[in-house]
């Protein structure tokens, strides 16, 4: 009677178990938490999530062409050189004829509040916001009928607003000067002395008038277009955070067979294929090889790109379960180019036979007891009967 008891219960959830059966996340049976999506992991799917990375800079700055020359501002620091074609004009006395040029250089000055810098006979010039050729063709304009044939050359001595500001983790941060030829985004960290920890862990975020954008250092080396010219202007922070996921249920975590645990990348980005590698692999007798599944949450537009109904769900998240099937040999492609994300949740479910053996074992546990109770008072009964004789 007692085994018809446990055997009328053996399709209840009664069994231990690190997560899900694999029928049960496959199935549309009404579900206790929030609704999900499943994917089945196919080379469309794994094509489409290429164009998804885990952010890209070069899509959030679209404007790919070098920086514009430099502006003086406020406060910079400029030299003002002034040339006549001979000596005996404006600036040039007749006897400067033996000098080796006949230019006049004006002490240095700086943009003063108003934006502007003095130079004799052209009065108040303005230099905010303003190129050196901008400038010298406005000086020329205006002593050209009082000097013999002008030239002008202004130079910047010293620049305090064409700043970038390179902060965070990196050895000297810093606000730098923008160099004139242009730079990337890796020529203002390797000015600022470069990274103080490993490039795997490390993000950069560029921010330029109030619009930001984050990618790993890897996007930068490996994905060249994501190594946009920066701005006078711009801002860039690094900061450390490690990619970790989570691994559950039929690996070999640890050497144990089975649990859970986190694991780093230890690199910009890995695949699933490497991810199961890192948790030990599937345990050959216990894991279900077509109940692999990696859950995450992707954008709307994302999900559905890949085919999901996203009427039920609000928000710009849409949660998503990937499952791979490994019985299928193509699955161990389909995973070796599937890249996982921060903080995703790698589960292999157990095997239909596994919940069965657990289930027998335990039968025969409880049977077990139930013998041993039997025989104990069996026995208790005998020498009872044997004492009283």
């Amino acid at each position: 009677m007692l085994l018809g008891i446990l055997l009328s219960s053996a399709g209840c959830a009664i069994m231990p178990s690190s997560g899900p059966e694999d029928h049960v996340i496959k199935s549309e049976i009404t579900r206790s938490g929030p609704d999900y999506v499943l994917i089945k992991l196919t080379p469309t799917v794994v094509d489409i999530l290429k164009e998804y990375g885990p952010g890209a800079i070069a899509g959030s700055f679209p404007d790919h062409r070098p920086p514009p020359g430099i502006r003086f501002g406020i406060g910079d620091t400029v030299a003002v050189s002034i040339f006549e074609a001979a000596a005996g004009g404006l600036f040039i006395p007749a006897e400067a004829g033996v000098r080796p040029g006949n230019f006049v250089a004006l002490p240095n000055q700086n943009v003063d509040l108003n934006g502007n810098i003095t130079v004799p006979y052209a009065g108040q010039v303005k230099a905010n916001g303003r190129t050196p050729v901008e400038i010298q063709r406005d000086i020329v304009k205006a002593i050209g009928n009082r000097a013999i044939e002008p030239q002008v050359v202004v130079s910047l001595i010293t620049q305090n607003t064409s700043l970038i500001s390179v902060l965070g983790e990196v050895k000297t941060p810093a606000r730098l000067t923008a160099n004139a030829a242009g730079e990337r985004i890796l020529d203002l960290i390797a000015r600022a002395g470069g990274l103080t920890g490993p490039g795997w862990e490390s993000w950069v975020t560029l921010e330029r008038g109030g619009k930001r954008a984050t990618v790993p250092f890897g996007a930068l080396m490996y994905q060249p277009a994501n190594n946009v010219w920066i701005h006078p202007g711009d801002t860039i922070y690094v900061y450390r955070e490690p990619q970790v996921f989570l691994a559950f249920g039929a690996f070999t975590i640890g050497g144990n067979f089975g649990g859970q645990a986190q694991f780093p990348f230890d690199m910009w980005k890995i695949t699933m294929a490497q991810a199961m590698a890192k948790a030990g692999g599937l345990i050959d007798a216990q894991a279900e090889p077509a109940g692999v599944y990696v859950y995450r949450r992707e954008p709307r537009e994302l999900a559905e790109r890949l085919g999901a109904d996203c009427s039920k769900f609000t928000g710009p998240l849409v949660p998503v379960v990937y499952n791979a099937d490994f019985r299928d040999p193509s699955g161990f492609f389909l995973a070796s180019k599937f890249e996982m994300r921060d903080k995703d949740v790698l589960f292999a479910a157990n095997a239909a036979t596994v919940d069965t053996t657990k289930f027998l074992t335990f039968v025969q546990a409880v049977v077990g007891t139930a013998n041993s109770t039997i025989v104990t008072a069996n026995n208790a009964q005998i020498l009872r009967i044997n004492s009283r004789q």
